[in-house]
């Protein structure tokens, strides 16, 4: 499946804007990391050419609802506190947010919910900002890695484990390298991975579990049609954290072109 989706659109009862209460809990706990990380050295505000700043903000895969315009406030307000720190009162910071998803993402109706009051301008850039692959070695039948009749690699041979876990490398690298080419020097990279606490199964994960049990009504509808349904797999890996851990961030490249802001791009 190389297909990827956007949530659902609207304000509707089965729209993501309605049903994105456990991720709006997540990001919650991760707005104490994300304002850490804006306070640190490492990303700089400088107002080279005199009083006045461009700053870019992305965020990669915006979706639609409250959690988006959330997001974006908890980063703005953590750089702002960082210019009283620095005392630039006196200066002009320009805030540009981009906001970014899938074509067929609900632009329309997250730009009817932009906040009246908000301090930036707001641009919406369609189309998928990264590429997930299916290992092809979990495809092939005459492959060790071969997963027959499972649409994940939760409760799978070692061999499939291992195929996702470098598929699942590859792509984050492929990530980082196209995020080197738009990061300024001195701008910072905010990635909000799902992982699962070291030691447990894939399986133990609520996204997983769900999937195993769409997998499972897919395997009862085609038991007539076997070869069709061993076609069918997900690019969908959550490691664990001591996976997560073996990461290395590398320094992203300086756009010498570009000189008057910096960007803080957060997934």
């Amino acid at each position: 499946m190389e297909e990827s989706f956007a949530m659902n659109g609207g304000d509707g009862p089965t729209s993501y804007s309605c049903n994105s209460k456990l991720q709006a809990q997540e990001f919650d706990r991760a707005k104490k990391l994300l304002h850490h990380c804006i306070q640190q050295e490492n990303f700089k505000i400088e107002f080279a050419a005199g009083d006045t700043a461009v700053l870019r903000v992305t965020d990669l895969g915006c979706s639609v609802g409250p959690n988006t315009f959330i997001c974006i406030e908890t980063i703005l307000n953590a750089i702002q506190f960082k210019l009283k720190s620095q005392d630039t009162n006196s200066k002009v910071l320009e805030f540009q947010v981009f906001f970014n998803d899938q074509i067929s993402n609900d632009f329309n109706t997250l730009f009817k919910a932009l906040p009246s009051d908000r301090n930036y301008m707001a641009a919406g850039v369609p189309g998928s900002f990264h590429g997930r692959e299916v290992p092809r070695e979990v495809t092939r039948e005459d492959s060790p890695a071969w997963n027959k009749r499972r649409i994940t690699f939760a409760g799978s041979s070692d061999e499939v484990v291992k195929a996702y876990t470098d598929q699942f490398f590859k792509d984050l690298e492929a990530f980082f390298r196209a995020r080197a080419m738009e990061v300024r020097g001195g701008g910072l990279l905010v990635a909000h991975l799902p992982c699962r606490p070291e030691g447990t199964a894939a399986s133990e994960t609520v996204l997983i579990h769900v999937l195993e049990c769409l997998g499972t009504a897919l395997r009862d509808m085609v038991t007539k049609q076997e070869s069709g349904y061993d076609r069918d797999h997900l690019p969908c890996s959550i490691q664990n954290s001591l996976v997560l851990k073996q990461i290395q961030f590398g320094r992203t490249r300086t756009n010498s072109e570009n000189t008057s802001g910096k960007i803080l791009t957060c997934t």
